[in-house]
């Protein structure tokens, strides 16, 4: 058998599981405990989310010998926060459907609409998609300014 490859795509999506597995764990237990209508509850998730897209960058340049394109880098990081963000999405719908104290702390957490309209969970976990991936492509963006191989030359100007 010969050995496996890791590309930017399955090690994202390996470190995206493993990354939705610790926001998912976080986020039951606040809702268990009920803060999850906190803000600094969200803003945790951020930072779990924030530490799951570097490690996946580090382990991806670990496994190619300390030679990362900046593409593969960058690819890694979003791959893991799109999966990490759309499994916590679908965990946040599943509490959602079965609890009400996880929708009473929804309804808090909403900010009132333009048009009145009662947006509830669905948005939410939307909500949570887009959240979670512009902050992987941010943290992305921002890792790999210092995990970028030390041989890497910035585009020539066209002047």
């Amino acid at each position: 058998m010969p050995p496996i490859q890791l590309t930017s795509e399955s090690n994202g999506f390996r470190m995206g599981l493993l990354t939705a597995a610790a926001l998912i764990v976080y986020t039951g237990i606040a809702a268990l405990a009920g803060f999850l209508d906190k803000i600094e509850a969200g803003t945790l998730d951020i930072v779990i989310l924030a530490v799951g897209v570097v490690l996946a960058i580090k382990r991806l340049k670990r496994y190619r010998g300390n030679r990362l394109s900046y593409f593969q880098g960058f690819s890694t990081g979003i791959i893991t926060a799109l999966v990490a963000s759309v499994l916590l999405a679908l965990f946040f719908w599943l509490i959602g459907g079965i609890s009400q104290g996880v929708m009473n702390s929804v309804e808090r957490i909403q900010a009132r609409d333009l048009f009145g309209a009662d947006l509830g969970v669905l948005i939410g976990g939307l909500g949570i998609i887009l959240l979670g991936t512009m902050t992987g492509v941010i943290t992305s963006l921002t890792a790999m300014q210092y995990f970028k191989s030390p041989d890497h030359q910035p585009v020539a100007s066209l002047d």
